[in-house]
């Protein structure tokens, strides 16, 4: 893949209700976890409002290109992220990557 900044975008629903006091816990923890590991830029906390999609939450963030993305990846707060609080909170979800084209 070319050095093209990547845009990363989950979007997925909790085991807890949407709009809970137990679902923006998950969200700012998330959010002062994942925006400051190296390499993350524009990190953004969404809230769905289409009835299109049957998503409550999404996130967004930015990397300058794949090899800072895939240090994202394997950087240790991410993987423990996934493996203590992602697993264990997040029902389902969809991940989408994009380069500008």
């Amino acid at each position: 893949m070319s050095a093209a900044r990547i845009q990363h975008k989950v979007i997925f629903n909790l085991k807890v209700e949407a709009g809970s006091e137990q679902a923006d816990q998950f969200l700012s923890k998330s959010k002062a976890i994942l925006e400051v590991i190296p390499g993350v830029y524009d990190f953004q906390v969404l809230r769905q409002v289409s009835s299109k999609n049957d998503y409550d939450y999404g996130f967004s963030m930015e990397f300058e290109d794949q090899a800072a993305y895939d240090a994202y990846n394997t950087h240790p707060a991410h993987v423990d992220y996934v493996e203590h609080i992602w697993k264990n909170e997040v029902v389902r979800f969809l991940e989408i990557d994009f380069t500008v084209v």
